[in-house]
């Protein structure tokens, strides 16, 4: 029998080498900017003040959180008040959260909307963070309102989700996006709070975990995880509801109409011409 021989190594053959996958990235600090719902309200604390994803979606990360975000807060707030601050911080993550007041008020103005929210995506890239921002469901699938101005207000949140749309495409990499109006369960009563106007702990727990699984698939570590089991916060009773409604619900609708008198003329406009027209 003849010993076998190995034949000498090929010097231009390529070798074939295993490439560990890179390990997660840790979140150090998270950063929240926005209005009320970034802010924790609809997820009260048996103490007080709000919890909301923020504080959820931090806990999952084990980051330290950093969140200035404030009531009614809208687009030009944020850039103007919130982004100096959280700058500061070196976040490794930023959560934009903000645009539905802009929505509500009279001065609605999409193209300047962008441009406030462009400015705040760059700055926080420019600074090393991962953004994450929000694509907007149809509120008045929650809060009814009657078809002319649920038409009108659409019409806004499409224009919003616009220009969401070319940020995030002017950006390119480093941004995700969570879309609302596809998030599972989202429009069920229980994921909304007493007002329907913010999201139920159960919502504020759909949002974080929404936004945990975006940063997964981002290679972020993501070493917890958000319960849908909802507890911790505080019981929300009949006597709860019925006192919003008459000190805060009916104060806000006085508001609010007097703000939104030109957007529902201009859907009642709308809606006349185009039955006049015989258009959709």
């Amino acid at each position: 029998m003849q010993p076998s021989t190995v034949p000498p190594p090929d010097p231009f053959r390529p070798r074939l080498t295993l490439v560990p996958e890179p390990r997660p990235r840790p979140v150090r600090t998270l950063v929240t900017l926005g209005d009320s719902t970034a802010a924790g309200l609809g997820d009260p604390m048996p103490g007080g003040g709000w919890r909301g994803f923020s504080v959820l979606l931090a806990e999952a990360l084990g980051a330290r959180l950093v969140n200035p975000a404030v009531t009614g807060a809208r687009m030009a707030d944020v850039r103007r008040d919130q982004l100096p601050v959280v700058l500061a911080e070196e976040p490794d993550v930023g959560v934009v959260f903000v645009g539905m007041n802009d929505t509500l008020r009279s001065d609605f103005d999409p193209v300047r909307l962008r441009a406030d929210l462009a400015a705040t995506v760059g700055a926080l890239r420019s600074a090393g963070a991962y953004v994450l921002v929000m694509r907007y469901h149809d509120h008045t699938r929650v809060f009814p309102l009657p078809a002319p101005l649920r038409r009108a207000l659409w019409r806004r949140v499409v224009a919003l989700n616009l220009a969401v749309d070319a940020v995030v495409t002017e950006t390119g990499a480093g941004i995700g996006v969570l879309d609302l109006d596809a998030l599972p369960g989202g429009y069920e009563p229980a994921a909304w709070a007493v007002d329907r106007l913010h999201p139920s702990e159960l919502g504020h727990r759909m949002v974080a975990a929404g936004l945990a699984a975006l940063l997964a698939g981002a290679g972020f570590a993501v070493p917890g995880r958000v319960s849908m089991q909802c507890g911790g916060g505080r019981e929300v009773t009949a006597l709860h509801r019925a006192a919003w409604l008459v000190f805060k619900g009916v104060p806000w609708l006085v508001r609010r109409a007097r703000d939104l008198g030109p957007v529902i003329v201009q859907g009642l406009a709308g809606e006349l011409r185009a039955g006049l027209t015989g258009r959709c």
